[in-house]
């Protein structure tokens, strides 16, 4: 009957079923009528036991297959609750359930489409992911590493796994560079040494010479995932970039310096000949005028070239015992800022005369940001391995591109600078065997320069 039924529809099947039970009860009736004559209750009783088994049979019999498709329903639907999308299910019959299961089906095909093309994306973004040169560190806040990229364990743990870690303890064996950037909130440029550098990989003792110091910029981004608020750390490796942005640089100084000298030296030769005419011709009422705007001239270029002669030729500093209240004092007499904290009771040993050039440079380049007079601050504070200053303003900030660039020499985005203020301080900085940090404040506005010196 099942296969005669195959093409029929659910109803139909039921209604067959139903129309055979009852023409069986009426003829099973029929015939113990005649056989019981008079006992009506006996035949009823008999024909119920007889028919009740027979139909249970019948639906049982209708409805198992359908039953049987009910579970293998629920069952494909836990699977894909689970995320497996391999099962399928299969209805041989022609009726109404055939569309649910073509649909349940159809569902399911969707769905392995969908996550074949997810895996595949997933493959291509972590292929991207572990073969960029930027480090990257995904932190749950509060919680372990719980992604790292090949560069990111090539440069914090000798390439082996960082996942399962807290960056705590990671960052216990890396440079104080980079301990000090991470500290911080916001962006920064920071200058791992070459003192810092001196051991190996294999633990072995590598002369400082054989290596040069490396600048890298760390990008943080904190955003939710899962319901748990977690922290991206990227690490960008700046020194080869720098060092083909350094030789761009000195072709552009060149340019510079050869346009600079033919605007001062061509003015002050056809001045000289005009005067020589002017005298040769005993007319020398305009002499005065030509010799001011020569002089003007010259001292201009005599200006312009010591600037760059200052950077070029930075002598060693002499350093000496400076009480912090006459220096910070010194500094307040010539350009206003706030002065943030308490300062340090032990005098600290510095060249006073680069140091107080160096601070009125970054002081002046806050006054510069646009930032408010009275929200240009400066901070001085001991760490446990020497003295730390902060200036900071309340200005537009920097891009990434200006940040990565801010202390390659005659980089500039003034109209009239000279690109010289941030490459000195590091110039001098480096010189006291300090580092120099750029930042973003955490809020957005303004940033922080921030000058280590050792004790």
């Amino acid at each position: 009957m099942r296969y005669f039924t195959q093409g029929w529809s659910l109803t139909s099947r039921f209604v067959l079923m139903s129309a055979g039970l009852i023409a069986a009860a009426l003829l099973l009736n029929l015939v113990l009528q005649h056989l019981f004559v008079g006992q009506t209750l006996l035949v009823y009783l008999v024909v119920a036991a007889i028919m009740l088994p027979i139909t249970i049979i019948a639906v049982r019999q209708q409805l198992g297959d359908v039953l049987a498709l009910f579970r293998a329903l629920n069952g494909t639907v836990l699977s894909y609750q689970d995320g497996d999308y391999s099962f399928g299910v299969h209805w041989d019959r022609r009726d109404e359930l055939a569309e649910l299961v073509a649909a349940h089906n159809a569902l399911g095909q969707v769905l392995r489409d969908q996550r074949l093309d997810l895996v595949q994306r997933e493959l291509l973004l972590d292929t991207m992911l572990q073969n960029t040169p930027v480090a990257m560190l995904l932190i749950v806040e509060g919680g372990p590493i719980v992604f790292a990229n090949i560069a990111a364990r090539q440069l914090l743990n000798h390439g082996r796994k960082l996942e399962g870690h807290t960056l705590e303890n990671i960052l216990s064996h890396v440079s104080q560079s980079l301990r000090d950037a991470v500290a911080q909130e916001g962006d920064g440029l920071f200058t791992v040494t070459a003192q810092e550098r001196h051991v190996a990989e294999d633990g072995s003792q590598v002369r400082p010479s054989e290596f040069e110091d490396e600048v890298y910029h760390l990008a943080r981004r904190h955003f939710t995932l899962n319901g748990r608020r977690h922290e991206l750390l990227l690490l960008r490796h700046l020194t080869t970039e720098l060092r083909r942005q350094e030789v761009q640089t000195w072709k552009k100084v060149i340019r510079v310096i050869s346009h600079e000298l033919n605007n001062s030296l061509a003015p002050v030769a056809s001045l000289a000949n005009s005067g020589a005419e002017l005298i040769r011709r005993g007319q020398t009422a305009r002499l005065p005028e030509i010799l001011a705007t020569i002089e003007e001239r010259t001292r201009h270029l005599e200006g312009f070239i010591h600037g760059y002669a200052q950077f070029a030729k930075l002598p060693n500093p002499r350093l000496e015992r400076t009480p912090w209240p006459d220096f910070v004092a010194a500094l307040q007499s010539q350009i206003s800022f706030q002065l943030r904290g308490n300062l340090p009771e032990e005098a600290p040993q510095f060249d006073r005369a680069q140091m107080e050039q160096t601070l009125l440079n970054l002081l002046k380049n806050a006054h510069e940001s646009g930032s408010p007079a009275s929200d240009v601050a400066l901070s001085v504070r001991r760490i446990h391995d020497g003295v730390r200053i902060d200036i900071m303003d309340r200005g537009s900030g920097m891009s990434d591109t200006v940040m990565a660039n801010a202390l390659v020499p005659f980089y500039s985005t003034k109209r009239s600078g000279t690109g010289l203020g941030l490459a000195l301080a590091r110039e001098i900085i480096e010189a006291h065997g300090g580092r120099i940090m750029l930042s973003n404040r955490h809020d957005g506005t303004g940033i922080t320069v921030t000058l280590v010196l050792p004790d």
